[in-house]
């Protein structure tokens, strides 16, 4: 993975392989996690939120039908 598999920095729709390359990008050191979210216009929460996904559920729980089943009342 290098940086140009990242998403474009205008990216607003957050489909669920988007939101895998950013937190795959921050798990590897290919960037921060201050630079995804200055990057991206995400917050801390929304970033832990993906990582915390995948980490629990992989990749198919970034689909946001699937990451409302699995977010905490």
């Amino acid at each position: 993975m290098t940086r140009a598999d990242l998403p474009p920095r205008e990216t607003r729709r957050w489909v669920a392989s988007r939101k895998a390359c950013v937190v795959r990008a921050v798990a590897y050191g290919l960037v921060s996690r201050d630079e995804a979210k200055d990057t991206y216009g995400l917050s801390d929460e929304e970033l832990s939120e993906w990582e915390v996904a995948v980490r629990d559920h992989g990749e198919v729980a970034l689909k946001a039908t699937v990451l409302q089943k699995y977010r905490q009342p």
